[in-house]
C-alpha cells in the first residue's frame, strides 16, 4: 500500500484511484482536466430559477440562509458547498506534499469541477438514472477490500483522514451515477471498426505490421516493356508523374484516371483489386501501404517489374486466413511512469523541465515510486506509477514506442503523448504467447478507450456550453 508523506497509509488516494476507473472526472483526480476546458462565466441577466429566488426572499424576511456562489440551470451550488470542497481538496493536496495553488485560483478551479457535476446529475435526473443503497454499499466494500481492510477499520482511516464518511459516500453515490450516465450518453454509442484495429497495430508494429491484414487497393499501371531503351523509361514516368499528380491533388477520381489511363488488365474496373492477402500482392504494395491511411494515395510512383505504379489504399481487414487460435509471440514488459499534463498553469517546457529534475533526482539515489505518487497526475499514482505487465497495443504509440526502446531498469526522457508528458522506466520483460485475435482484442480497447476518452470530453462541453450557470462568487455586491 502507498504512504503519504508522514508515512501514514494513503487511503483516499487508493480509494479516489479506483473511483476514478468508474468515472474520469471524480472528485480531486478531475479538477485539473475539467478546469483546462471549462471556464464559468456570469450569463446575461435572465430571472433566476425558482430554488434561487426562495434563498433570496428567505433572507429578505431575515432568515438564516447560505450564500449563493452560483446558479447552474434549477438548482445552485451553496458557498457552504464549496467550501467543504475546496477544503476537503486542499487538505487532500497538502497530504499529498503537492503544491496548493493560490486560494482565488483553487476556489475558481474547484466552482468549476462543481458546476460540471452539476449538470451531468441533472441530465443523470432526466435520464432516470438513479444509485440505490446497496449498490453504494457495494462500492464502499469493494474498495475496503482493495485496501486490504473491514470496512469499519476503513471508514475509520477515512474520518482519520479528514473526510466525513457522510461526504464520502456521498461522493460514492455521485462516482456511480455519473458512470452510468457516461456509460448511456457516450460509450455505448462509440464503435471501432476493423480497418481502425488494422492501422492501429500497423502504427504500432512498423512496417511489418502489414503482414497481418489483408488489403483493398486500387492502381493505375504505366507499362514499361522489356528491354525498353532509356527514353521510352523516361517518358512512362513522366507520364506516371502526371497521372500521380491528379491522383493525389483530389480533382479527378483515382477511379475514373484508372479507367482512362492505366494500361492494366482491370483498368476497366477503375484499377480495383478488391482484398488481397499481402502474400498475394507485390511486396512494394504491400511496403507501401503500410505508411497509408483507408482513402490516401501513395505519394510517389512504385516502381515494378511491369512499369510504374499508381496506388491507392482502399482499405484494410484482418487476414482472413488467420485463425483465433493461430498463437504468436508476445513480449509484455513490467513498466511504471509519472506523468505531468499539460495546460492548467503547467506549459509544455515547465513539465518538460520537471520530469528531467525528478530524473535527475532519481539517478542521484531518489525512489521513482515516491516521485509518482506526490507528482504523478495518473490512476497509478496511488500505486508509485506502477502499470503492471502491459502487451503489445495496451498504451498509446508514443508511450510504447519509448518503452520498447528502453533496457530493463533504464528511465526514458520526457515522452509526450496526448496526455501530456512521461517519465517511463522499465522494470522487466518476459515472453506470453498470445493471438492474432488477442492483438486485435488489445488494439481494439486501446482505440475504444481513446475515442470514448474524446467523446466524452466533446460530451462535457456541450453539456456545459447549454446549461444556465451564473456565477456569484466575486461579484460585487450592491449597494
Amino acid at each position: 500500500m502507498c504512504k503519504d508523506g508522514r508515512g501514514a497509509p494513503d487511503i483516499i488516494g487508493v480509494s479516489v484511484g479506483i473511483m476514478k476507473k468508474l468515472r474520469l472526472a471524480s472528485l480531486a483526480a478531475g479538477l485539473a482536466a475539467a478546469a483546462s476546458f471549462l471556464s464559468v462565466a456570469p450569463v446575461q441577466a435572465q430571472d433566476l430559477p425558482n430554488s434561487a429566488a426562495q434563498q433570496a426572499q428567505a433572507a429578505a424576511n431575515g432568515q438564516t440562509v447560505d450564500t449563493i456562489a452560483a446558479v447552474v440551470n434549477d438548482g445552485v451550488i451553496t458557498q457552504r458547498e464549496l467550501d467543504e470542497r475546496v477544503g476537503l481538496i486542499s487538505h487532500r493536496l497538502q497530504q499529498q506534499n503537492a503544491p496548493v495553488p493560490p486560494s482565488d485560483q483553487l476556489r475558481q478551479q474547484v466552482l468549476n469541477q462543481m458546476v460540471l457535476e452539476r449538470v451531468q446529475l441533472q441530465r443523470a435526473k432526466e435520464d432516470g438514472i438513479t444509485v440505490d443503497d446497496s449498490a453504494v454499499q457495494k462500492t464502499l466494500e469493494r474498495l475496503a477490500a482493495a485496501n486490504n481492510l473491514p470496512l469499519d477499520v476503513y471508514r475509520s482511516k477515512i474520518e482519520a483522514q479528514g473526510v466525513p464518511w457522510s461526504t464520502f459516500t456521498r461522493d460514492a453515490r455521485t462516482e456511480l451515477t455519473l458512470s452510468r450516465l457516461r456509460e448511456k450518453e457516450v460509450d455505448s454509442k462509440v464503435t471501432v471498426s476493423d480497418a481502425e484495429v488494422a492501422n492501429y497495430i500497423a502504427s504500432q508494429r512498423g512496417p511489418n505490421a502489414g503482414l497481418t491484414s489483408d488489403l483493398h487497393l486500387e492502381h493505375i499501371l504505366i507499362k514499361v516493356p522489356d528491354n525498353a531503351a532509356q527514353s521510352d523509361i523516361v517518358a512512362a514516368e513522366q507520364k506516371a508523374q502526371a497521372i500521380l499528380k491528379q491522383a493525389t491533388g483530389g480533382d479527378t477520381k483515382f477511379e475514373k484516371l484508372a479507367k482512362s489511363d492505366s494500361q492494366a488488365a482491370d483498368a476497366s474496373k477503375g484499377g480495383d483489386m478488391g482484398f488481397q492477402s499481402t502474400s498475394q500482392l507485390p511486396p512494394e504494395f504491400v511496403k507501401a501501404a503500410t505508411t497509408l491511411r483507408p482513402g490516401q494515395v501513395n505519394p510517389d510512383l512504385i516502381r515494378t517489374a511491369s512499369g510504374f505504379e499508381i496506388m491507392r489504399l482502399v482499405e484494410r481487414r484482418a487476414g482472413q486466413g488467420a485463425a483465433s487460435s493461430d498463437s504468436t509471440h508476445l513480449t509484455q514488459t513490467h513498466v511504471r511512469h509519472i506523468l505531468l499534463r499539460v495546460g492548467d498553469g503547467m506549459s509544455e517546457p515547465a513539465a518538460r523541465q520537471k520530469l528531467l529534475d525528478i530524473k535527475q533526482q532519481i539517478a542521484a539515489g531518489g525512489d521513482f515510486a515516491k516521485f509518482a505518487r506526490t507528482y504523478s497526475q495518473d490512476g497509478s499514482a496511488s500505486q508509485g506509477g506502477d502499470l503492471g505487465w502491459v502487451s503489445p497495443g495496451e498504451t498509446v504509440p508514443e508511450f510504447e514506442r519509448a518503452m520498447n526502446a528502453l533496457q530493463d531498469g533504464q528511465i526514458s526522457e520526457p515522452v509526450r503523448s496526448e496526455y501530456g508528458y512521461h517519465l517511463i522506466q522499465v522494470l522487466g520483460r518476459r515472453d506470453a504467447e498470445g493471438s492474432v485475435a488477442q492483438q486485435m482484442d488489445l488494439a481494439r480497447q486501446a482505440i475504444g478507450q481513446r475515442k470514448a476518452e474524446q467523446a466524452y470530453a466533446d460530451w462535457l462541453r456541450e453539456l456545459r456550453d447549454t446549461a444556465y450557470v451564473d456565477v456569484k462568487v466575486g461579484k460585487p455586491s450592491l449597494q
